[in-house]
């Protein structure tokens, strides 16, 4: 059978995330700017997804470097494996950063751990490794496409202004009490009064409602309005 090479980062994404969820690994996918993060206890994984190595990949990984020592690049498995292949191997683990290979030979692309990271012994953020760390936290699934540039990420924060929309558009105004014994997050009356996506509109002192621009955009998350109608149910509405 003739391997057929990935056309796209994201055909990488779903082997590897497949790989990791079966080693323990809970998975999150472009979180602050890295393709795909796992957690499994106190360790953090941070991988770089690309169609071939080259310089902007290895500049992505140094950067995440600075977040956590477990840092990996994955890219397809090269057709020829000769000094360039070597090169490659060896400037990875002068970097410190780990690599994993996807095999697409087969009908089930398979996923091999060529070398891990060395600890990484530069001084690193600890802000920004608690920022991914609470994105991931604060997700309730993993709703992206590692690698991909043309769709709307799914953050954490999103994910909570679809939950507050979806109450809305079921229930009509509400107050953010009302909204928060449905369920929605702490934050919900911050993401009703910043409006960030202009979903929302106040109509009287502390009541919003769902604007038009708001239930055309609930439309583009399918998978979400399940999960969200499936979990609220008729408030009982405060005085």
């Amino acid at each position: 059978m003739t391997a057929k090479l990935p056309q796209r980062e994201t055909d990488l994404y779903q082997p590897i995330r497949d790989y990791l969820i079966e080693n323990g690994y809970t998975v999150r996918s472009e979180v602050i700017n890295c393709d795909i993060t796992a957690v499994k206890d106190d360790d953090l994984i941070v991988i770089e997804l690309k169609r071939s190595a080259n310089i902007e990949l290895l500049i992505q990984a140094t950067e995440r470097q600075r977040i956590t020592d477990s840092v990996y690049v994955a890219i397809p498995t090269p057709k020829t494996k000769g000094s360039r292949w070597r090169g490659i191997k060896r400037v990875l683990r002068m970097l410190e950063v780990g690599l994993m290979v996807v095999s697409f030979d087969s009908r089930k692309p398979k996923v091999k751990v060529m070398f891990d990271p060395l600890p990484y012994s530069r001084k690193k953020q600890k802000r920004r490794r608690r920022a991914v760390l609470k994105e991931i936290a604060e997700r309730s699934g993993d709703y992206n496409t590692a690698g991909s540039t043309r769709q709307k990420v799914i953050t954490a924060y999103r994910e909570s202004a679809i939950h507050v929309a979806c109450c809305l558009d079921r229930f009509g105004p509400l107050s953010p009490r009302q909204l928060r014994s449905l369920g929605t997050a702490e934050k919900t009356l911050t993401i009703l009064s910043n409006n960030y996506y202009g979903w929302f509109q106040r109509i009287a002192r502390g009541v919003y409602e769902l604007t038009a621009v708001g239930k055309t955009a609930l439309s583009e998350y399918p998978h979400l309005l399940d999960r969200y109608y499936g979990m609220i149910k008729d408030p009982k509405k405060d005085s």
